[in-house]
C-alpha cells in the first residue's frame, strides 16, 4: 500500500448535509483518511496509490455532492 495525500480547496464551506456526504465518501475502497481544514473549507484526502489515482479521488468527491479542486 502507497498512501498519498492530496488538499482540496473547497468551492463553498461545509455544512451538516455535506459533512454527512462527506462520511459515506469515505467508505469507499481506497480512501484512508479524510480531514477537514480548521475553517470548513479546505480538505486533506489520504488514500491508496495502488488503488486510486487523483482522479478517482475526485470523482468521489464529486460523486458525493462534495465540489473542490485540488491545490
Amino acid at each position: 500500500m502507497t498512501r498519498v495525500q492530496i488538499h482540496f480547496r473547497l468551492q463553498k464551506k461545509l455544512d451538516d448535509a455535506m459533512m454527512e456526504r462527506l462520511s459515506g465518501a469515505r467508505s469507499v475502497y481506497g480512501i484512508q483518511r479524510m480531514q477537514v481544514g480548521a475553517g470548513l473549507d479546505s480538505l486533506m484526502v489520504e488514500y491508496d496509490a495502488t488503488r486510486m489515482t487523483p482522479a478517482d479521488v475526485e470523482a468521489t468527491l464529486a460523486g458525493a455532492g462534495i465540489a473542490a479542486e485540488p491545490v
